[in-house]
């Protein structure tokens, strides 16, 4: 498959490195991923319904929820609605790229303006009624100018009548001098023009404005005043996508409102006066679903799809996932697309499926951000000599990002030294059976429905359960990571969020002669001088040799360092010998490298009981053929 069958869609990785991670732009799709094509449909059904002329509809979702995307599927279903003789006129616009000094009403206005005059240019229409209309509306509009609402308007939280709204509009002969016009007359006129002759094949325009719920109240206001108080004539469609909380927010703000909205009942909310005022403007609003876990798993895949799979094959694997959808079945049932073998992807979105539709509150943007910080973070701990999986990176980045007390939690045990054996623990912990209060997590749930008190209820854990129950859940995901050393990746991992990797069991004069022994400067090494370690209190060096042993086992990178350690504390205190060979058992003896062995010299003899226990632990190789030489190397004690 070459470059060019790929897919073009904005939605594909921005950047592709040498390494292959794959990046997604924030640019929503003009492919439906998200199974919102029944609510675009909806919406295109009811811009062209004779019995709404004109309508204004909103489209309110939280962040990230999609809206955008709906604009973009509703103005594709509109297009494959468009003809000659019955033309449909989309107009996307954002005010929040509105320049402020230019106006906002005007900028809205002009925007349509100007559409209409290219639609009569395109059809060569001759300087007739249209025209005139057209550019005497163009004429009228006096950019210097932005409505303001008069004091009492302010205070009724009210549409504005006429006479408490300043002129928009001016006389079309400029040169004059008649008084000017008011907003009726300028209504009366953009009606006309849309019923005029030339714009009769016209059936709809249909204004699709986006971004509302990111601009400053002021704008928010305006943009609605322009809507409803010059362009809401026959013909005319709106579609505000936007927050409807949000809106409302910054309605409140703009009127001076400081009532809370705290304790209020849902009826009580929508009587309140800034959704009053909304609701006079906008007919009637469509909220967005949150994916549900099927469309979180289904999302999941085709993101990861579309690097590796040409348009009209991503096409079809759409439309086996909707119909999946229908039959209440899951992607285990999907069919395989000729020539791309998408195992691996339909795997991770398994793996990661219940806990990100679970925490992301089935949040598209977040879902696909969630993918991209994976992606960066394996990309830099690639390039820093970190070799992780995917998915075990992905599981990390789950803790680190949707579980930040647990994330804490594995950091204490990365200081400490107990990581792997900690780890060991949660993941024999989480192989035992669920409880039975846990088996209704197999199944959709509403995530509204796992936030009590503005609490997730698996973040609270028994008083006698030693992991939390969000930790054990995450210790289910695939792959397990008792084998795995995670130290080098958590030390990045906390250097991204701040924080410092400190054993605390340790006095403080002890982490610093640590962590001269584990340093990879040998100069730092020198600087803990045998004179230091001869002279430790005996249970102090007891301490410090329990945290290099716990070093050398958790952190694969330092297990060479840790040995040496152990071997110079050991040398300049013989009555230790027993507490160091306990502290190099710590190492199983099948982690232990032949490098770390050859450390071992003649005067070490009485640290051979660690070196028998670790060839009782290793079979036939390299390793047992280093403790071997090590048990008969000669030399003065």
């Amino acid at each position: 498959m070459t470059d060019r069958d790929r897919v073009s869609d904005p939605q594909v990785h921005a950047s592709r490195s040498s390494d292959d991670f794959d990046l997604w732009s924030d640019n929503p799709s003009n492919i439906d991923l998200l199974a919102f094509g029944s609510v675009a449909d909806t919406i295109a059904a009811a811009l062209l319904d004779d019995n709404l002329d004109p309508v204004v509809l909103g489209v309110s979702g939280r962040w990230g929820s999609g809206k955008t995307t709906v604009l973009n599927l509703v103005k594709a279903k509109l297009a494959s609605l468009d003809n000659e003789d019955s033309r449909i006129l989309v107009v996307s616009t954002d005010p929040w790229r509105y320049d402020p000094a230019t106006g906002i009403k005007e900028s809205l206005i002009s925007e349509v303006l100007v559409a209409l005059e290219c639609e009569l240019n395109s059809r060569n229409t001759d300087e007739g009624q249209a025209k005139t209309l057209l550019k005497r509306l163009v004429k009228r509009v006096d950019w210097g100018k932005a409505l303001t609402l008069a004091a009492k308007s302010s205070l009724l939280m009210q549409i504005p009548s006429l006479n408490e709204l300043m002129i928009l509009v001016r006389d079309s002969d400029v040169d004059s001098g008649t008084q000017t016009r008011g907003l009726e007359e300028f209504r009366s006129e953009f009606s006309e023009l849309m019923n005029s002759e030339d714009l009769k094949y016209i059936k709809r325009v249909v204004v699709l404005v986006d971004d509302l719920d990111r601009c400053l109240p002021p704008t928010v206001i305006e943009t609605l005043e322009g809507i409803r108080l010059f362009l809401a004539v026959p013909k005319m469609c709106f579609v505000i996508a936007a927050d409807e909380d949000r809106v409302a927010d910054a309605i409140r703000t703009r009127f001076g409102d400081t009532s809370t909205t705290a304790g209020k009942s849902p009826k009580d909310m929508e009587e309140e006066p800034a959704k009053l005022y909304l609701h006079k403007i906008v007919h009637t609003t469509v909220p967005l679903p949150a994916l549900s876990r099927f469309d979180t798993q289904a999302y999941l895949l085709l993101l990861q799809a579309l690097p590796k799979i040409n348009r009209p094959r991503l096409k079809a694997l759409v439309a086996q996932c909707d119909l999946l959808r229908k039959q209440s079945k899951d992607l285990a049932d999907l069919s395989p697309i000729e020539g791309v073998d998408l195992t691996p992807e339909r795997a991770f979105a398994e793996r990661l499926t219940p806990i990100l539709y679970e925490k992301l509150r089935g949040n598209p943007r977040r879902t696909k951000r969630f993918l991209n910080d994976l992606h960066v973070r394996r990309s830099i701990a690639t390039r820093r000599g970190i070799e992780l999986q995917a998915d075990t990176v992905a599981k990390m980045m789950v803790l680190e990002q949707l579980l930040p007390e647990d994330f804490e939690q594995v950091l204490r045990w990365l200081a400490n030294a107990t990581l792997r054996s900690e780890i060991s623990k949660l993941e024999d912990v989480a192989r035992r059976p669920a409880r039975s209060d846990e088996a209704a997590d197999d199944g959709p749930k509403s995530p509204e429905l796992r936030v009590i008190n503005g609490r997730d209820v698996d973040s609270a854990a028994p008083m006698d359960q030693e992991f939390s129950d969000s930790m054990v859940r995450w210790a289910r995901l695939s792959p397990a990571l008792g084998e795995e050393d995670l130290s080098a990746y958590l030390h990045l991992a906390a250097s991204f969020a701040g924080e410092t990797v400190l054993d605390r069991d340790l006095p403080e004069r002890l982490r610093d002669i640590a962590v001269g022994l584990l340093s990879n400067v040998r100069a730092e090494q020198h600087a803990v001088t045998d004179e230091t370690l001869r002279s430790l209190p005996f249970e102090e060096a007891r301490s410090l040799l329990q945290h290099l042993g716990r070093m050398g086992r958790d952190r694969p990178v330092d297990q060479r360092k840790a040995v040496e350690a152990i071997l110079r504390i050991s040398r300049q205190n013989r009555s230790l010998s027993d507490d160091c060979c306990a502290a190099l058992c710590t190492i199983p003896g099948d982690e232990v490298s032949p490098p770390s062995i050859l450390l071992f010299t003649p005067r070490d003899k009485h640290l051979h009981p660690a070196l028998r226990t670790w060839r009782s632990q290793v079979d036939l190789g390299p390793t047992q053929r280093a403790i071997d030489m090590a048990l008969v190397k000669k030399g003065p004690n």
